[in-house]
């Protein structure tokens, strides 16, 4: 990164320009996590979303994603959740259908079509989950007794449901508003401020916690005695060490890449001969990114939400209480209520799930965006070639053949990576006996670190643009008329 270069380009008023509207879209969507939803008065549903986030990780991680949308029962509840899970069905139907994949291929225009229609299945899903969360939290809250004599008008669904999905909606567009200004990917963008919001809750429990002294100070070499709690002190540590390192981790993973080197062909045309140069072609160990886990924890969310659904409506339904159990992420939150007598093979389902559908989903997308027959093609009509590889077919099936065995060693290491909060809980379990609630979350660690990196990149690349020119600029001619001015 040329963090110079990026202090340099906000001297530029379009650079600036560009940053000040990307922050102030993060501030508007921050606002937006406090406008509450019109359902009745703002302590009636407290009590059924507490439990909500209480009862399962689902809760937990639509909080998560939502940026406290749930806790704060705001508009934008429901996220961006539709959006990724229409992003899902269209991209899928474009492999299957192969009139959609001639479409999807077709530039810039094929691109608009397929981010349209991506919108128009947005909403329907957006309505669908709207309807769902207010059903959830509606029967909650009766079955805790909060809505004593409280009643929804169809007016007052219609009003909840409206302002959900128009609530999701506008994140969608601040999304693309916020990649249209070119220094970032929107959507992750405001993902990665979701989890980032939810930072100063846990700093300040866990700066409760060590000065919480009734058990005795730290005692430094008997010397002296600082006020903080020794135990936590010394987790605390543990924690930041491993987390240190697991981020050094992800950042050699996610910029690991592999390079190979394009040849072009040389031309002759009149007197001048063209090409005859080398250039390179990197590929990604994790090409996909962060996307995989995402759509993993989308996919998986689902099954969660059918089976509040119906405990919801049939608190005694078996079938319900089962989806919930086995789809929900085990936590030390949950572990109580769910393995209070020791660990079950159901305990294993979801991790294993999680981790089938992010070497999946790696596989999947990295497919998409890395089109071997394309970039063959690409790399013949320019006169370009392997060495030691023929153009066309052969030079797309030892591009396939590359980026798949990327895939098997970029996939099983982005899935270990989700994997550290039921491995670290797992070591404790075994150890202890029970989880301690301090694992490292791997899921929402890989958002931060890997959108971190993208954004730092794409605003490192307009920087440099933007500065182009004062690289080309002869500053002597400059000093020179100076000169001449004063004599």
């Amino acid at each position: 990164m040329h963090f110079k270069t990026i202090f340099r380009s906000l001297k530029n008023k379009d650079m600036l320009k560009r940053v000040f509207i990307v922050l102030g879209i993060i501030v508007a969507y921050r606002l937006l996590a406090h406008i509450p939803v019109p359902l009745g008065s703002a302590s009636t549903f407290k009590e059924a979303v507490e439990n909500l986030l209480a009862s399962s990780d689902f809760g937990s991680f639509l909080n998560l994603i939502s940026g406290g949308g749930l806790a704060s029962l705001s508009i934008i509840l429901v996220g961006l959740s539709p959006y990724i899970t229409a992003s899902i069905i269209i991209q899928l139907l474009s492999k299957a259908i192969p009139r959609l994949e001639e479409i999807s291929e077709d530039g810039e225009s094929g691109r608009r079509k397929m981010n349209q229609w991506t919108r128009m299945l947005a909403v329907p899903l957006a309505i669908i989950q709207s309807v769902a969360y207010v059903y959830i939290l509606y029967n909650s809250a009766i079955a805790t007794n909060t809505t004593a004599g409280v009643e929804l008008t169809s007016m007052q669904w219609v009003l909840a449901i409206t302002s959900m999905t128009a609530g999701s909606m506008i994140l969608m567009w601040l999304g693309e508003l916020i990649t249209e200004q070119g220094i970032g990917n929107g959507i992750s963008l405001i993902i990665f401020s979701s989890i980032v919001s939810q930072l100063p809750q846990t700093f300040a429990a866990l700066g409760s916690a060590l000065g919480d002294t009734t058990n005795g100070a730290l005692s430094v070499f008997g010397w002296f005695e600082l006020p903080v709690n020794p135990t936590v002190f010394y987790i605390t540590l543990g924690f930041v060490v491993a987390l240190i390192l697991v981020i050094y981790f992800l950042i050699k993973l996610n910029e690991g890449q592999r390079i190979i080197t394009i040849n072009y062909a040389k031309r002759v045309h009149g007197n001048s001969s063209y090409g005859d140069i080398k250039s390179i072609l990197p590929l990604k160990v994790i090409a996909a990114g962060v996307i995989p886990v995402i759509f993993a924890t989308a996919f998986l969310s689902l099954p969660a939400l059918v089976g509040q659904i119906i405990t919801s409506n049939d608190p005694g339904n078996a079938f319900g209480a089962n989806l919930v159990k086995l789809f929900t992420a085990p936590s030390a939150a949950t572990y109580s209520n769910y393995y209070s007598a020791g660990l079950t093979p159901e305990w294993f389902v979801y991790p294993a799930i999680y981790f089938i559908l992010v070497v999946m989903f790696t596989y999947f997308y990295t497919s998409i965006i890395f089109n071997t027959n394309e970039i063959a093609d690409n790399l013949q009509k320019q006169g370009a070639f392997i060495e030691g590889v023929r153009p066309g077919a052969k030079t797309a099936a030892y591009l396939k053949n590359v980026i798949n065995r990327l895939n098997l060693f970029g996939s099983f290491s982005l899935g270990l990576i989700a994997m550290l909060p039921f491995i670290t809980d797992l070591v404790f379990i075994a150890t202890l006996g029970y989880p301690i609630g301090l694992s490292i979350s791997g899921t929402g660690l890989l958002i931060i670190v890997t959108v971190a990196l993208e954004n730092l990149r794409a605003l490192d690349s307009r920087a440099l643009m933007v500065t182009y020119d004062d690289f080309n600029t002869d500053k002597k001619p400059k000093k020179s008329k100076k000169l001449l001015k004063k004599a």
